[in-house]
């Protein structure tokens, strides 16, 4: 890639695109690797496509567009922690009209903590994107991401990541190639 062109990054392994460079599963590797990235050639423009667990309001097979990430471990809502960090990011002005994607690098099975994440107007959850929208604002550079529901964030949360990942990625690839006009 050309300096200052846009990248188009994705998790990897089971979460690869042909339009899209892998940077690794979950927050630390996502971290190291596309902060190489942006050292080598600093893009004017980073987008993430990934798949994303539903904490209740968006249905599977849903494609959401945002450029606002959050970092909150389920322990949060339970009283069970806190954070001294800023915990939210995001690259746009007015979030009032995003749909948040929280970040952790685990993934929630307890459907009762979804109410928890909805009134907090988070409705997603995937691994990497905090981690993508961190290192793009270290390097003053504008990311978003657009994200497909491949299961709710229950006790199947797994199992419907798995029936669901392949008719996902196809959606998912087909919707990006429209809009990005790849």
């Amino acid at each position: 890639m050309q300096e200052n062109q846009s990248y188009i990054v994705c998790a990897g392994k089971s979460e690869q695109f042909e339009f899209a460079q892998p940077v690794g599963i979950g927050m630390t590797e996502v971290a190291i690797n596309l902060t190489r990235l942006c050292l080598t050639k600093k893009p004017k423009f980073i987008l993430f496509v990934g798949t994303a667990g539903s904490y209740g309001e968006k249905k599977i097979f849903d494609i959401i567009e945002s450029k606002t990430a959050s970092n909150i471990e389920n322990s949060f809502f339970t009283g069970g922690s806190y954070t001294p960090i800023d915990n939210v990011v995001s690259t746009t002005k007015d979030v009032s009209r995003e749909t948040l994607v929280n970040s952790s690098n685990y993934i929630t099975t307890d459907k009762s903590l979804g109410k928890y994440y909805l009134a907090q107007n988070i409705h997603l959850e995937n691994m990497e994107y905090f981690a993508v929208l961190k290192v793009a604002q270290a390097f003053g550079i504008s990311a978003g991401g657009i994200f497909i529901v491949t299961n709710y964030c229950n006790e199947n949360a797994h199992e419907d990541f798995l029936k669901n990942q392949k008719e996902a990625m196809a959606k998912l690839t087909e919707y990006v190639k429209k809009r990005v006009k790849i």
